[in-house]
């Protein structure tokens, strides 16, 4: 088992880089200083200062996204030793060294940890996750949500499209179009508003087509890995029931 950082005072990377989306990976090895409470984040953030390998080459930065450094925004997923997360929480404290970071997989790499999450926005797009309004005037307040639904359904109102659940799912590769876990518990948020609601057979039309609510092998590694504890697979369940439903619905004409 490897050393603890605390009692190493230093800490080993591993990172898997890779210059433009052409480009082969490959992985280069940083040393640092350890400081309390260190995370990942601020260890790229290290790099970035004073870009000198482990063998004391100077090297280009690391490349990598972050924005709100406290697991709201979604930016910084990426795979810390084996496991799909975000990177701002990632303490190096909790962290066995050497701590081996990569791109996801799922995603195609931009530059070394820089993803394109463009396969997430457009599975949003395609079930049209958000509440069309006609118009941008003031339209008044709109019909209240009743408050057991509210609850819950706030809880699906933490997704922040940090692409973790796609990484997860083994359903989710560059041999498959299906949809993710994602958008499909964004289906089910959006239809339980009372406004959304009005687009509810339209977006339960989208995922019935190729790539949709059947590409899921109910693996529930989305679940696990989600970091904001989203019930991605009960979502996935109420809507594999919403589209059968909406199915019989369509063969008797109702």
């Amino acid at each position: 088992m490897a050393e603890p950082a605390a009692a190493s005072k230093n800490v080993k990377f591993i990172i898997t880089r890779q210059d433009d989306p052409q480009s082969a990976p490959y992985t280069e090895e940083f040393d640092l200083p350890y400081r309390p409470g260190m995370n990942v984040i601020s260890a790229l953030m290290e790099i970035q200062r004073n870009p000198v390998n482990a063998k004391g080459d100077t090297t280009v930065p690391v490349c990598w996204e972050s924005n709100c450094l406290e697991e709201v925004c979604g930016a910084c997923s990426m795979v810390i030793n084996g496991k799909p997360r975000q990177a701002c929480a990632a303490l190096i404290d909790n962290l066995e060294q050497p701590i081996r970071v990569e791109p996801m997989s799922t995603f195609p790499v931009v530059r070394d940890l820089v993803i394109d999450r463009t396969r997430m926005f457009n599975a949003l797009k395609k079930v049209k996750a958000w509440i069309p309004i006609d118009g941008t005037y003031d339209l008044g307040p709109g019909p209240r949500m009743a408050e057991k639904k509210r609850q819950w359904a706030y809880e699906l109102s933490k997704c922040m499209t940090c692409g973790v659940c796609l990484e997860a799912c083994p359903n989710v590769n560059s041999k498959t179009d299906f949809i993710g876990p994602a958008a499909i518990s964004q289906v089910r948020l959006f239809n339980a508003h009372p406004t959304g609601e009005m687009n509810a057979d339209e977006r339960l039309e989208a995922l019935m087509t190729d790539g949709g609510i059947e590409g899921c092998g109910n693996s529930q590694n989305c679940v696990r890995a989600c970091p904001k504890g989203i019930p991605l697979t009960t979502s996935i369940a109420e809507i594999n029931k919403q589209t059968t439903k909406h199915m019989f619905k369509r063969w008797l004409g109702v």
